[in-house]
């Protein structure tokens, strides 16, 4: 009887140790794969169901509504928030058609039981943009842009955190209010009503953050931050002694990036 040779038998056990060293270091990463998702939760890979029943990746935005979760692309959450404060003014819309009323009224309206966040989009922070002064009316020319995109929808509103020469107190000590970069939009006395008003503004802000550079949005307790790939809305702790205006109660901040030296 022949052996077989004795390197062909060599490099057949090599082989099989191998793929067996394989399989079992692809076992303990699917394993470890698995403990990070139970751990994080969905919200890590969240997705959407459509009408059909599918699961889609989530979108670029999201509006909760009482029958769930809604997605929307950047172009239809900016028309949807632009729909919704100018109808508030009672002037013409953008073309809403083929969208579902539940967003546009939520969005409208907010939640039944409170005042609070209704859509979140995910952040997106242009990287290559230059620092720039404030100017003669005390804010950059970012932040400038801003205000006007503001006034084009919003029209005459109660405005602060700014002046001509700029400002240097009043706020704390590292505030974008004092690089120009800062705009607060005031809703006062502080009721349900203006808090719901202020939140069409805040949500108007987020869709179009990635258009006009918008790095952070505070109202109500909350903020929201260009910088957060899930773009989701979190609690803001105020510094003492948490009234409304540290809170950000009476008046929505929006600050834009600052960039970087040329």
């Amino acid at each position: 009887m022949t052996e077989g040779h004795p390197t062909m038998a060599g490099n057949r056990t090599r082989g099989s140790r191998h793929r067996a060293r394989r399989l079992l270091f692809g076992l303990v990463l699917f394993g470890a794969l698995a403990t990070v998702l139970a751990l994080l939760g969905p919200g890590l890979v969240s997705g959407l169901r459509t009408p059909d029943g599918s699961l889609v990746l989530r979108p670029e935005c999201v509006v909760e509504t009482p029958d769930g979760e809604v997605g929307l692309d950047r172009e239809a959450a900016r028309r949807a928030t632009t729909a919704v404060a100018l109808l508030a003014r009672g002037m013409a819309a953008p073309d809403t058609t083929g969208m579902d009323p539940a967003v546009l009224q939520r969005l409208a309206e907010g939640p039944s039981e409170d005042a609070g966040p209704v859509l979140a989009c995910r952040g997106s922070a242009a990287s290559d943009l230059h620092e720039q002064q404030a100017g003669a009316g005390g804010l950059t020319p970012r932040a400038e842009e801003l205000r006007t995109a503001m006034a084009e929808v919003f029209g005459e509103q109660s405005l602060g955190g700014f002046a001509p020469g700029g400002v240097d107190q009043g706020h704390g000590a590292d505030s974008t209010h004092y690089d120009g970069r800062a705009i607060d939009i005031f809703f006062r006395p502080v009721t349900e009503e203006t808090r719901r008003q202020g939140w069409i503004l805040a949500h108007w802000l987020v869709a179009h953050a990635e258009d006009l550079d918008i790095q952070f949005v505070i109202f109500d307790d909350r903020f929201w931050s260009a910088r957060s790939s899930r773009g989701q809305w979190r609690d803001y702790e105020a510094p003492a002694p948490g009234n409304e205006i540290l809170r950000h109660l009476d008046h929505v901040h929006v600050d834009v990036l600052g960039g970087s030296p040329g």
